[in-house]
């Protein structure tokens, strides 16, 4: 039986026309909030960036909207459904790609599609069409049957991206796709990703390169210290600022980092 919580229904009935919609999601640790009652609401269709430093509770909230941290408090809401109060249904609807994911390293790439839609319920002949379009489309023909243990990082974002696009579902949430991956790879996936927003589907990432965000996404939150202080389309959260880093550095009081002191830099004698 599925639980219900009390507000349930209303919380879900007041997150209609969203992908995404975050009510309250809270996580401690040692007791300490690194996500302190985050409120948040990704529009259908949007490329949505979430920004902050290195800490700043970003992972954390991905990992409890996908499904994998059971949060202290608050509700998480995917295309309609509660995550954790139906989590199959729940992740049924999403597609993951989160930071540091343990693959079948003993499987090649298109085993691994093949095994991963099986698991799904996808009839064979829809998984095989789609995971050679995938694998195409992406770039990994010439893997071949090589495991993924001996795929390059480029090579193993590409696969677990195929891998959560594989059964159409209508939300992506990635962590950081494009960390440490090579410049070729990372513009084959910016394509796929646009063109997947493009045909309707959500993709909320994270991520600390600015120049990416402003690259890709229609909007942005900004988190830091766990709480959400800046949301909206990427215009408006970047307002007069020159840039969404500019931005970003004032919103979160970092502005003057890196300033003062050092004055011996470049003094020494040859």
């Amino acid at each position: 039986m599925i639980p219900h919580y009390p507000g349930q229904q209303q919380a879900i009935r007041a997150a209609a026309g969203q992908a995404v919609a975050l009510r309250g999601l809270t996580k401690a640790f040692g007791g300490r909030r690194v996500v302190d009652a985050i409120d948040l609401d990704v529009p259908t269709g949007s490329f949505f960036g979430l920004v902050g430093p290195n800490g700043a509770g970003k992972t954390t909230t991905l990992s409890m909207v996908t499904g994998l941290l059971r949060p202290d408090a608050g509700r998480a809401i995917v295309a309609g459904i509660d995550v954790w109060a139906d989590p199959p249904t729940a992740k049924a609807r999403m597609g993951v790609l989160p930071d540091g994911l343990r693959l079948f390293e003993r499987l090649s790439g298109p085993e691994m599609l093949s095994y991963l839609g099986r698991l799904r319920g996808m009839p064979a002949s829809v998984v095989n069409d789609r995971a050679g379009e995938l694998i195409t489309v992406l770039d990994l023909d010439d893997a071949g049957n090589k495991l993924v243990a001996d795929y390059s990082t480029g090579m193993r974002k590409k696969i677990t991206l195929a891998a959560a696009l594989l059964h159409s579902p209508p939300v992506l949430l990635l962590d950081e796709p494009l960390e440490a991956v090579d410049p070729v790879s990372a513009r084959i996936i910016r394509t796929v990703l646009s063109r997947y927003t493009a045909a309707g589907g959500t993709v909320v990432f994270s991520s600390h390169v600015m120049a990416l965000v402003e690259g890709l996404c229609s909007h942005v939150a900004v988190i830091a210290g766990g709480r959400i202080i800046a949301a909206g389309e990427l215009a408006a959260v970047r307002g007069s600022a020159a840039s969404l880093d500019d931005a970003f550095l004032n919103l979160i009081g970092a502005s003057d980092v890196g300033e003062g002191g050092l004055s011996w830099l470049g003094s020494s004698p040859a």
